[in-house]
């Protein structure tokens, strides 16, 4: 859980000192200063929105500062108390505080990552240690962890209900894993590592997106297109007049843009310039290079553990996991391994044959994979994805999406207007069941400059029934190539399947059905999260959605039964590339934690050449995140040994989905409700193994994922 997610979720504390509350709320009442619109409650139809519209960038520094001012008077009354602890006097007015605070800092999530410009990322680089040493200031206040473990202590013995206990079990593990109960010097040196950690994953931040916004495949002349679709030339023309090229085409630095070239260019020499283009993103030995952010921050996580407990960095995240150990994690990922890389190695010979036949006279490397991937697809399944893309419109997949939440979740999208937004991109729908507003839906489709590569969910507001209903506010982000206008924007099949992911997490926000802010939601645990956004994928392959939106973009006609049926037949093709490029990159986060020492500093690059070489990799294959451009375990604490949650997730979401062919439907009423009262609604107020346990009726069948990638 990174720093901002741990402020936001656990409603932290801190130590004495700072400004009244009297004082601050009569500041906050007399009129709006310049951070206002960061600090105030979001108010207004729909029961409150962000005021994006007010939002002046310059004043978030004071706004934030003011929030933690006002947090530190908030919480100097619980520890003030001279009453004994207990869940009504410490606990309840725990998770009452920081709300101000909480609206700044989801704000200001929002515009570093969607809108992070020169001037925002001077902001981010400036506060992101204060964030950090304020997180710190909280965990080491005495007095109120000596509160909260009172109460733990004592909570079987109350007049509790289980959410209550749960609540509390939350707020002691989160305090005691972070060095609560550490030693004086120990706490001041944890507090030194988590701020030069701070430092270090804005850093790499930076450096990711710097790569990903200025380096780019540039393309002369036409003749060099060969083999791209024309939906691609188009958008590349576009990306080369927004850079100043027009008249040349160009490639954008996101996977979005250089997975459809990858997989389409005839060109081999280009396809080889691209893919290092994309590969080499961190690693290129200039101002904005990863691998020494990296060492350090190996070392220093190394060291936090050993403060923590704790061996190495692995074993303190997992601890906190439904796998527990690193050795759980590592069982499951080297069962899969074996099977994926024997898969690989016969798509590999697949290819070479292909090759061959065609006289191409090459040997099958990494830029190659993905062209001759489609090749032999076409050859093998007549499955050309071109022609499937032609029947997946942008804004006739999101229209699928909102037909199959209705179906499964009795759910309403209303498009809304009038609502402030970031960015001209974003819409806004108020998301409704039975007439009643249950949140809002904010989505922002297209790349731009500022904004992170990838797909994610955000959550603007959480839900909660602790002392009002108050209904979440979450948000899809995606990075798709906006065409010219009035075009329709082509989208490839795995891209509609992770909208569909993703739009999985935001259910998943917006069922939430509990009582206290900080187990509502996607406020569970690391390895769990995955879980409702992948079996939301499998309403995508439905026959009912793709008869009714996936209809092609110049005739209007739904997508062909015969092609459905070859993408279904193909469903488990080239699972052997997928699943070890995922897994070759889960194995090198797991292994080089394992590896980690606080006393000398591990190179990245050599590392991996290392890891590959032991797993015996295809050297046709390489991590689908390279280091130096991982974001996802080097950017903050987030998937830090902690990227096997996915695989992880999916024995579950695999075992799940049996649930539904067992009903006879993916839209069989008693099993969708089933899923919806016990998955996606009950957010961290019951543990995910019970979770599972009261969908399924029984534990996880691990050998339901070889059944689904085709492995067994």
């Amino acid at each position: 859980m990174n720093r901002r997610k741990f402020l936001k979720r656990a409603a932290a504390v801190a130590a004495l000192g700072g400004a009244s509350l009297s004082d601050l709320q009569e500041a906050l009442a007399a009129g709006e200063p310049p951070m206002g619109p960061f600090l105030e409650p979001w108010t207004g139809e729909h029961g409150g929105f962000p005021p994006f519209d007010k939002v002046n960038k310059s004043g978030v520094k004071e706004a934030i500062l003011k929030g933690m001012d006002l947090k530190r008077a908030e919480l100097k009354a619980i520890t003030d108390q001279k009453e004994k602890p207990s869940f009504a006097n410490t606990i309840a007015v725990l998770e009452d505080t920081g709300r101000p605070l909480d609206r700044s800092i989801r704000v200001f999530d929002i515009y570093t990552s969607t809108m992070n410009d020169k001037s925002m990322q001077a902001i981010e680089t400036e506060m992101s240690p204060i964030l950090q040493k304020f997180e710190d200031e909280v965990i080491q206040n005495g007095p109120l962890f000596e509160r909260i473990k009172a109460v733990y202590e004592a909570r079987n013995d109350s007049d509790l209900d289980p959410e209550q206990v749960r609540l509390v079990e939350v707020y002691y593990q989160q305090f005691a894993r972070r060095g609560a109960g550490l030693s004086k010097e120990k706490k001041a040196r944890l507090a030194t590592i988590n701020e030069k950690l701070s430092k270090l994953y804005t850093d790499f931040r930076h450096n990711q997106l710097a790569d990903e916004e200025e380096l780019c495949l540039v393309i002369d002349k036409e003749e060099d297109l060969e083999g791209l679709s024309d939906d691609l030339r188009q958008a590349a023309a576009a990306q080369a007049e927004t850079r100043g090229k027009k008249g040349k085409w160009v490639i954008a630095n996101t996977r979005s843009s250089m997975d459809p070239f990858l997989c389409s260019s005839a060109r081999r020499d280009l396809r080889e310039k691209g893919w290092r283009i994309w590969t080499n993103r961190g690693d290129n030995n200039d101002a904005h290079d990863n691998k020494k952010n990296i060492g350090e921050i190996l070392k220093l996580r190394t060291e936090r553990a050993r403060l923590l407990g704790f061996p190495t960095h692995a074993h303190w995240t997992l601890d906190n996991n439904m796998a527990k150990t690193p050795d759980a994690a590592m069982e499951l990922m080297m069962k899969v391994w074996k099977a994926s890389t024997a898969r690989a190695r016969e798509e590999v010979k697949d290819m070479q044959a292909l090759a061959d036949k065609e006289g191409a006279g090459i040997t099958i490397e990494p830029w190659d994979y993905r062209y001759y991937a489609e090749k032999v697809r076409k050859d093998r399944y007549d499955l050309d994805q071109e022609e499937v893309k032609q029947y997946l419109q942008l804004d006739k997949i999101l229209e699928g999406m909102f037909w199959a939440a209705k179906q499964v979740f009795g759910l309403e999208m209303v498009k809304t207007s009038g609502l402030p937004v970031v960015h001209p991109d974003v819409t806004v729908y108020e998301v409704q069941r039975d007439g009643k507003r249950i949140g809002l839906w904010y989505f922002d489709p297209y790349a731009r400059d500022g904004k992170h590569s990838g797909a994610w969910m955000n959550e603007y507001r959480t839900q909660e029934k602790f002392k009002d209903e108050i209904t979440p506010i979450v948000s899809n982000n995606a990075n798709f190539v906006k065409g010219k206008p009035g075009e329709p924007v082509l989208i490839s099949w795995d891209d509609a399947t992770t909208m569909f992911h993703e739009f999985g997490h935001a259910l998943h926000g917006l069922q939430s059905n509990v009582h206290y802010p900080s187990l509502a939601g996607t406020n569970v645990k690391r390895d769990f999260v995955e879980f409702p956004s992948q079996v939301n994928e499998r309403w995508a392959i439905t026959k009912e959605v793709l008869s009714k939106y996936a209809l092609h973009h110049k005739t209007g006609k739904p997508i062909p039964e015969e092609l459905v049926a070859k993408i279904r037949k193909a469903k488990t093709f080239n699972q052997g590339f997928g699943t070890t490029e995922y897994l070759a990159s889960a194995l090198y986060d797991m292994k080089i934690h394992l590896a980690a020492s606080d006393e000398h500093t591990i190179d990245p690059d050599k590392f991996e050449a290392k890891v590959m070489k032991d797993l015996d990799c295809p050297k046709e294959i390489v991590m689908r995140h390279r280091p130096t451009a991982f974001g996802h375990i080097f950017a903050d604490d987030g998937y830090s040994a902690a990227y096997y949650v996915y695989i992880w997730a999916d024995t579950m979401s695999a075992d799940a989905s049996e649930a539904f062919e067992e009903a006879g439907s993916f839209y069989d009423r008693k099993t969708c409700d089933r899923f919806r009262d016990t998955i996606f609604s009950v957010g961290n107020s019951v543990p995910p193994d019970v979770a599972f346990r009261n969908f399924r009726g029984r534990d996880v069948d691990t050998e339901a994922l070889m059944r689904d990638r085709g492995f067994s």
